[in-house]
């Protein structure tokens, strides 16, 4: 007869222990990567970083463009991963604060941006003109 327990609790605790958290309540919340290296972990916190057998990809932008996109996603995705910690630890001032610094360092950057590409989002600033802006800048494949 199949034992069901027995083997859940096979995959549950012995075969995926690679993949269990190592953080413990001693552990600072607030030691943080910076957001490129939270980037390409895909976790801010490297207390509850796994590697899991292999090293983060390194990624290389080759123009000032592709630069200044790496910096906007790495920003947008630390800030994400803050607002899911600041949605369980509301009162945590400290992150609060990081949070209000990503999300002032993402506006710059996404401005300068628009000034140099034009607009990444329909709902852009740069986008918000009569006549429609949002076609107004090269297409990916029309850049040289």
């Amino acid at each position: 007869m199949y034992d069901y327990h027995r083997n859940l609790e096979y995959y549950n605790y012995e075969n995926n222990n690679y993949n269990q958290p190592m953080f413990t309540k001693n552990e600072n919340p607030n030691s943080l990567y910076d957001p490129y290296n939270g980037f390409i972990r895909g976790n801010m916190f490297p207390n509850l970083y796994n590697e899991y057998k292999i090293d983060p990809i390194m990624l290389q932008s080759s123009n000032e463009e592709m630069q200044l996109k790496l910096m906007l996603d790495a920003l947008c995705f630390a800030k994400e991963d803050l607002n899911l910690y600041l949605d369980i630890y509301s009162n945590d001032k400290d992150m609060i604060e990081l949070f209000s610094q990503y999300t002032e360092e993402t506006r710059k950057i996404l401005s300068e941006y628009e000034k140099k590409y034009g607009p990444i989002f329909v709902d852009s600033d740069a986008n918000m003109v009569y006549p429609w802006a949002w076609d107004n800048a090269p297409w990916p494949w029309e850049n040289k």
